[in-house]
Order: structure tokens, then C-alpha cells, then sequence
């Protein structure tokens, strides 16, 4: 899923559990509704660092799943994100290589008149 709007919490990176499990929380407010929406994401593991480049009121575009879990006969919901980008930046341009084409060769017709 995707969701466009600007950053306005900026959490640092948790460490949970004994195993030393890592998420990064971060808020991100949609504007282009007619009622924005403040949605809470998430980044787990080695993404967390993902965030380091970004800022509170910064718009960007976050790529993310949903992910839901059981326990205890409890339900969970969380928003874990994949991909962000800053909205309006270009993506990497590829360098493009000139068309070196043969000039073709003329073919013998095949029809017979």
C-alpha cells in the first residue's frame, strides 16, 4: 500500500525484548484529503536507519504493509513501512546510451508482378 503526506513525529529507535528487537516509529499526516489522517508507521530491524535522512514537516511517500498478529486472544494491527521517499524528488536517472544501429540493408521484395 502507499500513503503520501508529511512527517510530524520523528521517534528515535526502540530496542524491545530480550532479543534485541528494533522499530522505529514515525507519524506521518495525509494533506490532500478533505480530513487528513494522522497514521503511525513503523520501520523494524535494519531498516529503522532508513529515517535518519528525514525531518518533522518534510512531505515524503512511504511504500508499506499491513501487518496483523494474535496473542493471548488479543488482536494487534501495525503499519510496517518498506520504502520511503521525499515527495517531489526524481528518481535516479539512468545515463542513455545512443541507438548504434547498422543502416539496414536493402531487402529483395518478394513480390511478383
Amino acid at each position: 500500500m502507499e500513503l503520501t503526506g508529511k512527517i510530524i513525529v520523528l521517534e528515535e529507535t526502540q530496542t524491545v525484548g530480550t532479543k534485541g528487537f528494533q522499530k522505529r516509529l514515525f507519524v506521518v499526516e495525509t494533506i490532500d484529503e478533505k480530513f487528513p489522517q494522522k497514521v503511525a508507521l513503523e520501520f523494524t530491524k535494519d531498516k529503522c536507519d532508513v529515517l535518519d535522512g528525514f525531518s518533522v514537516g518534510q512531505k515524503v511517500k512511504v511504500d508499506f504493509n499491513i501487518r496483523g498478529s494474535e496473542y493471548n486472544g488479543r488482536y494487534f494491527v501495525s503499519l510496517q513501512a518498506w520504502k520511503i521517499a521525499a515527495e517531489g524528488a526524481a528518481p535516479a536517472a539512468r545515463p542513455v546510451r545512443p541507438c548504434r544501429r547498422r543502416p539496414a540493408a536493402p531487402r529483395p521484395s518478394r513480390c511478383r508482378w
